[in-house]
């Protein structure tokens, strides 16, 4: 996605990028679904080109022609409706990320014009911080769809003080899982953080395939970090509205901590992210002597482990 032209370059269809993500999409939905699977009779001695199911399958579950949906999948997909929708997701298995995904890139395909582009950064209402500002016993942050930390209070500063330690700003949890060597560390269920990373990057690219900000991110990721072009290559989208967070911070220790997200009144494009621990529990304790660390380093993103003095003796000395 992030190579394609951009529109204000020169003259360009839009409607071919979202048409490109179409087919891309819908050619790895098909590829992950067996006929066994989909309840399909395999004939002995059946040799198959693809592991997944073919287009005319997909056609046969979805209760309509091949040649419709053919066509469909190649991205000429306007005034689809919803009943074939409802068909091409129920053969497919799609979950309800992925329906939504697929609607936004149909969605995009009626596009006529560059969808008008979001600012260059975005803002957090002040009555947010007042509200972060008082879940003083929470790690809180707001978060922008592309995964940028726009807001956070000071236990959430403290928490992910490994993030804050790049000097870029807004920090940003995919640049930070991706292209930090202390992400593995930080995270110790990586894997599932970063597949939730590239999921989210991708829903919300099928929102918006022209958000310089996140195209920008995306092409800076692709281009230094072979394991996100890999996951990027897979089209996965999923929800990432609660769960738990398995971390290791540098100072603390583990922490084991639930995790729920809200959308932020009056602004769709950004989330609410809280963290709790189990009350009495280990990550507790360590959530309570984090907030005492914050309180005798207020700039958190200066103080580092002991294995990273050095480092931050010297971001200190040039602060």
């Amino acid at each position: 996605m992030a190579a394609r032209k951009d529109p204000q370059s020169g003259k360009h269809d839009i409607r071919d990028d979202f048409r490109a993500e179409i087919r891309e999409f819908l050619g790895t939905r098909r590829a992950r679904v067996t006929p066994e699977q989909a309840g399909l009779p395999l004939y002995g001695g059946e040799r198959r080109r693809v592991t997944g199911l073919r287009r005319e399958e997909v056609a046969l579950l979805a209760g309509i022609s091949s040649e419709y949906y053919t066509r469909l999948e190649r991205g000429n997909a306007t005034g689809v409706s919803e009943s074939v929708i409802d068909g091409i997701a129920q053969a497919l298995q799609l979950d309800e990320a992925e329906r939504i995904h697929l609607l936004d890139l149909l969605r995009g395909v009626g596009t006529t014009r560059p969808p008008r582009r979001r600012p260059a950064q975005q803002r957090v209402r002040p009555p947010v911080q007042r509200v972060l500002d008082s879940m003083s016993g929470t790690p809180a942050f707001v978060l922008s769809g592309r995964g940028d930390i726009l807001a956070t209070n000071d236990l959430g500063r403290a928490l992910y003080s490994p993030v804050y330690a790049d000097p870029a700003r807004p920090p940003n949890n995919s640049r930070f899982v991706f292209l930090d060597t202390h992400a593995t560390e930080f995270f110790r269920d990586w894997d599932q953080v970063a597949g939730d990373c590239v999921a989210m990057l991708r829903a919300e690219a099928g929102r918006d395939l022209y958000d310089r900000r996140l195209t920008d991110l995306i092409g800076e990721l692709s281009t230094r970090s072979e394991e996100f072009r890999h996951r990027w290559a897979a089209h996965n989208v999923r929800m990432h509205a609660t769960g738990v967070k398995l971390l290791h911070h540098p100072v603390v220790g583990d922490l084991d901590l639930p995790f729920e997200t809200f959308p932020v009144g009056g602004d769709s494009s950004q989330v609410l992210l809280t963290y709790t621990a189990e009350p009495a529990s280990r990550s507790q304790d360590a959530l309570n002597l984090l907030a005492s660390w914050a309180a005798t380093n207020h700039d958190v993103e200066r103080s580092a482990p002991a294995k990273d003095a050095e480092a931050a003796d010297s971001s200190e000395t040039s602060g």
